[in-house]
């Protein structure tokens, strides 16, 4: 089952400290990579002086569970040009106030455009 959790606006930037910070509306998170751990989101409440916009456009969150061809996990979709979106693998979720950092693995697994999962994620829209 694939369940479409949240959609809006995000925007991806970089300070001159060369931090990412992701922003998904109003939420924001500091994308970093920890040496032996990967990438890692975190949550954060500073404001954070843009250097440069990496990306910006839509983004989708799926949560998915028992579906051919998926990982059983959160699905976060950016929109990367018209109509191509990348996607991540959030194995413990968005980080939020109690849980402040979890994993993000870029995935080959994209759900939104895909005519395997059309009829699907039109159902959830």
């Amino acid at each position: 089952m694939i369940s479409l959790d949240r959609t809006g606006l995000y925007r991806l930037i970089e300070t001159k400290h060369h931090t990412k910070i992701l922003y998904l509306d109003d939420d924001v998170y500091a994308w970093v990579e920890p040496p032996n751990i990967g990438e890692i989101l975190v949550t954060s409440h500073n404001f954070h002086k843009t250097d440069s916009v990496l990306s910006l456009g839509h983004y989708r969150l799926y949560n998915v569970d028992n579906e051919l061809y998926l990982h059983d996990q959160t699905h976060l979709e950016l929109e990367v040009g018209r109509g191509r979106w990348q996607g991540y693998l959030l194995l413990s979720g968005l980080p939020n106030d109690s849980k402040i950092r979890g994993r993000i693995i870029p995935t080959g697994e994209v759900i939104s455009g895909n005519p395997k999962f059309a009829l699907k994620e039109y159902a959830l829209l």
